[in-house]
Parts: structure tokens; sequence; C-alpha cells
């Protein structure tokens, strides 16, 4: 194949003004529904199912399932910088999809049995920062990582006092990233996920609300996150 030829192909992909919509809103870095995407690129939601296929069979974007929904988020950074530059070029100010989750609810909640929210995104990209967690290819195409907990992260946890050691006989992941509904990008999920918020509650870094999944912050648990895993959080 000419050099030529796939470069023609992905810039007529991208110039057709309802994909140009959706790799736009997608440069948030957050992942979203055809539905959401549809409303964006101002279209039905046959025809933006279409526009997805295309961007995502050139490699543009990939799709995440998470329980009966499946996500669509740029494919990776380089996709981003390639937006980034025709943005600034064109002089486009790019539009942001409103959040609809109460803030309380959208800062920290419990997504099962570990921590959700923006606390719980932040984190893991701490710990993915700090060398404790590294990322696993996933086995299936739509699924989102597994991680390996390194040695560093271990005695990171073991200085803390969280026993970190994966339950024998389980058949459920150890680490993984599980897509936060509000954040719609990737917290920790997984059996560490929920040894760590039952780790944090029992520390009473965080408590738990009456009759809601929101989970409060604590004075000592805003000093903790900064002191043991370098997490500084400036609002709520």
């Amino acid at each position: 194949m000419d050099v030529d030829q796939p470069i023609a192909q992905i810039a007529a992909a991208m110039a057709e003004p309802a994909r140009a919509r959706i790799l736009c809103a997608l440069m948030d870095g957050r992942a979203y529904t055809a539905t959401e995407l549809a409303v964006v690129a101002d279209t039905a939601s046959s025809t933006a199912s279409a526009h997805l296929s295309k961007l995502t069979e050139l490699g543009l974007l990939t799709k995440v399932s998470q329980g009966r929904h499946r996500y669509f988020q740029l494919a990776d950074p380089a996709v981003a910088q390639v937006l980034e530059s025709m943005m600034h070029l064109a002089g486009v100010i790019n539009r942001v999809i409103p959040v609809s989750t109460p803030q309380p609810l959208r800062f920290a909640r419990s997504c099962y049995d570990h921590l959700a929210g923006t606390v719980a995104v932040a984190l893991l990209q701490k710990w993915l920062q700090l060398g404790w967690l590294t990322p696993i290819k996933a086995e299936a195409s739509e699924q989102q990582p597994d991680y390996q907990l390194t040695a560093l992260g271990q005695a990171g946890l073991a200085a803390i006092g969280l026993d970190y050691l994966a339950k024998a006989h389980s058949r459920r992941r150890y680490a993984c990233g599980c897509l936060d509904w509000s954040e719609r990008t990737a917290h920790l999920g997984g059996q560490l996920g929920a040894l760590l918020l039952d780790f944090m509650l029992q520390k009473q870094w965080f408590n738990r609300q009456l009759d809601s999944r929101e989970l409060q912050l604590t004075a000592l648990g805003r000093r903790q996150l900064q002191q043991q895993f370098q997490l500084i959080i400036t609002a709520e």
C-alpha cells in the first residue's frame, strides 16, 4: 500500500463534520456512549454508530465495555496530539459534554466494593505515575486493562499496613480498571480495589453516608492521601 493512501483515509474520515465533532468532544479524555456522541454530532443514533465504527476501524477510537454499556474513547495520546494541533490551527474551542452527576457523588463514592469518583481516578493515575502499578494488556479488545502490583507498590502498601495479597482460589481479577460512570475514565477495581477501600474505611480516611453510596473524605484521609500517596486533593 502506498504511504499516502492510509493518510488520505484518515484525513477523509476526520474531514466529515459529524466525525470531527465526535473526535473533538473526546479530547477531554473521557469515554462516552454512542448515544451521547450522537447528540454531540447532532446526528441520528444509527448514523453516529456508522461514524464510530469507521473511526474505530481506522484506529482513531477504541471501544470499551462496562457492564451492558459500550463506550468510545480516543485510541491513544498520538491521536489526541494530532487533533490538538488541528484544533489549534483551526482556532476551534472544544465543546464540553456536561456531566449530570451530583458533585458529592462525583467526588467520592463506592462502586460495589471499591472507591470511585474523582478521587479514585486521581489515585489510580498517581499509583501508575509512582510505578506502584503497571498495566497488563487486556485479554479482550474491549476490556479494561489489568494491572500488576510492582515490588515498589508492594513495599508502599506494606509500609502503611495494607494487606494486598490476593485471595486464594478467587476467580475475581486482582487489579483492573473499572470505567468510572461520572469521570468516564478508569478507577481501580478488582480485589486490590476492594482491599484498598476497606482499609481506608477502617482507618477513617473516608466515612460512608447513610442511604447513599457517597463517601466523605475526612481531614485525616486528605492528609494521608498526600503523605502516603503524594496525592493532593484541593477541592471537593
